[in-house]
């Protein structure tokens, strides 16, 4: 009978832990404020059309249109720096708009190292700045 609640208490711990194992050595935005990749993976190789999953920590995704405190949306920068605080993101081919809140995107991309940089805004465009931002690298092949 001690062998059996033994064996039931091991795997009652085992469960408990399994879903931080699952996500050991991810990203989950806990240990950050701001943006962060969900994916891809800082330095990982993807294929020349691939998807760009975003996520942010201690604000709240909104629409563009109005500014509302805590909240606001997605810019992806490709092969670019962060926008300074309080400065509007470009809109260009190299500064993506996610104005609807949006969260996921495909990308293409020509073979080589390219760099991805999220920089959080807010309802009418402006940079959050440098602590709104993250910058990843990804191989293209």
């Amino acid at each position: 009978m001690q062998k059996f609640k033994l064996k039931m208490l091991v795997l009652s711990m085992g469960l408990a832990l399994a879903p931080s194992l699952a996500t050991a050595g991810e990203h989950t935005g806990k240990d950050h404020t701001g943006p962060y990749f969900i994916s891809p993976k800082n330095g990982e190789t993807v294929s020349s059309t691939f998807t760009v999953v975003m996520g942010i920590e201690a604000m709240k995704v909104h629409k563009a249109g109005e500014i509302i405190e805590g909240t606001g949306h997605h810019h992806l920068i490709i092969d670019g720096a962060y926008v300074p605080e309080h400065k509007a993101v470009p809109a260009d081919k190299q500064h993506i708009h996610f104005g609807k809140g949006q969260t996921e995107t495909e990308v293409t991309l020509s073979p080589g190292k390219h760099t991805l940089t999220l920089q959080f805004a807010n309802g009418i465009h402006q940079s959050y700045g440098k602590k709104m931002s993250t910058t990843i690298e990804v191989n293209v092949k």
